[in-house]
């Protein structure tokens, strides 16, 4: 890469950390189409690399959230075993014949299918929503069907389209537990430390295994999260902060145009790279 590739990787980087921490969602519905968009088709080497910068990203969002008081261990603890077999599962997805070689432009075709209809989800609930009951929402029993019905999507997106798992994890925690916004974003935040990590680990031995032809290309990922990382801790430290501060319709209003952007520029470029 050259200096202008560089550069738009610390912008990137900036600005996923940003949105991943004002958000919880890790960083990568940021950091995959704009990598794309800057150094051309190449998902298993960005989702390699994002969720590699994706527990950077949420490190400084933790403690921000935890000296906030508003992360819910008991959730928390919970859900963590059933993501992490979603993230297995969702790992050796994307790996199937389907989605090798031309065939990753079905994976970003599916990563920005499911953007949009998470977005439209999103903006039935922000026109539904009322700011009265926004953050008073009852919460809801948490048995093990709730707990896996919100856990192992979270995990299985998280490996298959290497996003944090937050973009699920978030809305729901308020459909099944009835969580408030800023505790169901502080809750995904600490979630993806560990699902991130886990499969940050599994798609780089699978990625040199199967998507790298040389010694110099299995780095390629992580050569990518180093130029990420630095921004983008900066901007999940202050994104996190911002949680706390802007109102909640705004954080809810910022979720939905990431998630719009993001989902027009993955299916448009993915509609325009499918096989013949």
């Amino acid at each position: 890469m050259g200096v202008f590739e560089i550069t738009a990787m610390l912008v990137i980087g900036l600005f996923a950390g940003v949105t991943g921490g004002l958000l919880g969602i890790g960083g990568s519905i940021v950091m995959i189409p704009a990598m794309t968009m800057v150094l051309g088709p190449n998902q298993h080497l960005y989702q390699a690399a994002a969720m590699i910068v994706n527990f950077f990203v949420v490190v400084p969002a933790v403690r921000q959230h935890a000296r906030a008081k508003v992360i819910s261990l008991a959730t928390v603890w919970r859900l963590i075993p059933l993501a992490l077999a979603g993230v297995v599962l969702g790992v050796g997805i994307s790996e199937i014949p389907l989605f090798r070689g031309g065939g990753e432009a079905y994976l970003r075709g599916l990563f920005g299918l499911f953007l949009l209809c998470l977005c439209v989800f999103e903006m039935y609930r922000l026109s539904a929503s009322t700011p009265s009951n926004s953050e008073n929402t009852p919460m809801q029993r948490k048995g093990l069907a709730q707990a896996a019905g919100v856990a192992l999507p979270t995990g299985i997106i998280a490996g298959l389209l290497g996003v944090g798992g937050g973009v699920l994890a978030v809305p729901l925690q308020r459909r099944f537990f009835g969580s408030p916004i800023r505790t169901a974003i502080a809750n995904s935040a600490a979630i993806i430390i560990v699902t991130s990590l886990a499969g940050a680990i599994l798609k780089n031995i699978v990625y040199v295994r199967i998507h790298s032809s040389n010694a110099g290309s299995a780095y390629a990922p992580i050569f990518l999260a180093c130029c990420l990382i630095p921004t983008a801790m900066i901007g999940s430290t202050a994104g996190s902060k911002l949680t706390h501060i802007l109102p909640v319709r705004i954080v809810k209003t910022c979720f939905v145009i990431i998630l719009a952007i993001a989902s027009v520029r993955l299916i448009g470029g993915a509609w325009s790279d499918l096989p013949a």
